[in-house]
């Protein structure tokens, strides 16, 4: 099992000691990988009657992960650099490509790609992306992403992209980066099938919102039978559960831990929301590290 940590990006905003500090002690501590949160635009909900709900609003401080990443990659030198997520389908796929190798090179290998397909129509309609068919444009962009992971000169045509002739340097060091998926919000944490399908024949690991219940249970069934149906070894998919630190102890996060390694999970990451100062959360995750081993 490897555990790491969800940086607490919004909660921490300009103070670049606190992120620096934080993931800097999270590697010290032995954690094995840091998330770093995506959103290029923030919506006023006042102006948005029609987003039914806003995790995140133009108020929110959030960096650009693959740069933040590249910083990171920087003064780190063992722990793994994760997107959780990368909202994919309203960027640009052989800019993504790019940007992602670079990060894997500058890091020496340590990138995993969480993507997802994001909840926000605001800003899609920004980045001149349609919302609608985001689904299907993350499919096809997984796989190009791969092929542009892999080979030095592609040849490209789908639905929503081409490329003649042409392909990215540097290559990046994995090859291809692993890609995991985002599945479930915190307002409908179950995924509909048609997204744990996706995840089956498709992702590399999963990163759900589910607590690890019954009714989680049976989603990561469903997962492991369509990745069966897709002729792929489920044990083979990546599963990276969650730790709430803030409000709980260390019996809760034992048994967590326990749980989701009863479920298969390969991976934790400890969330600190809520904490206080950036000197609590650097506590809370060593607090976590202490009790989990």
């Amino acid at each position: 099992m490897q555990i790491g940590v969800t940086v607490p990006i919004v909660e921490f905003a300009s103070d670049l000691a606190a992120v620096k500090d934080y993931v800097q002690a999270a590697e010290d501590l032995g954690y094995s990988h840091i998330r770093i949160l995506d959103h290029v635009l923030g919506a006023d909900p006042q102006h948005h009657p029609e987003v039914p709900r806003f995790p995140y609003t133009h108020e929110s401080y959030i960096h650009e992960p693959f740069t933040l990443m590249a910083y990171l990659a920087a003064i780190t030198k063992k722990i793994h650099l994760v997107t959780g997520i990368l909202i994919l389908p309203q960027r640009q796929t052989a800019l993504v490509a790019k940007q992602a190798a670079e990060v894997d090179v500058l890091s020496d290998g340590r990138l995993r790609m969480g993507i997802g397909v994001g909840w926000n129509p605001v800003e899609y309609e920004a980045l001149g992306e349609d919302f609608h068919t985001r689904g299907r444009k993350c499919e096809e962009q997984i796989t190009l992403l791969r092929e542009l992971w892999t080979k030095e000169v592609i040849s490209f045509e789908g639905k929503f992209h081409k490329i003649t002739h042409a392909g990215i340097k540097p290559l990046p060091v994995q090859r291809p980066i692993p890609i995991w998926m985002g599945a479930g919000g915190s307002a409908s944490p179950i995924p509909t099938d048609r997204v744990l399908r996706r995840v089956g024949r498709m992702a590399d690991g999963w990163l759900p919102m589910f607590a690890p219940d019954e009714t989680g249970r049976g989603a990561i069934e469903k997962v492991r039978g369509y990745a069966e149906a897709a002729g792929r070894d489920a044990s083979d998919i990546g599963l990276e559960g969650r730790i709430t630190a803030n409000g709980q102890g260390p019996e809760d996060w034992i048994t967590e831990v326990k749980t989701w390694t009863e479920l298969g999970a390969t991976h934790m990451s400890v969330g600190t929301g809520g904490s206080g100062t950036p000197d609590q959360h650097i506590d809370a995750i060593r607090r976590v590290k202490e009790a989990t081993g």
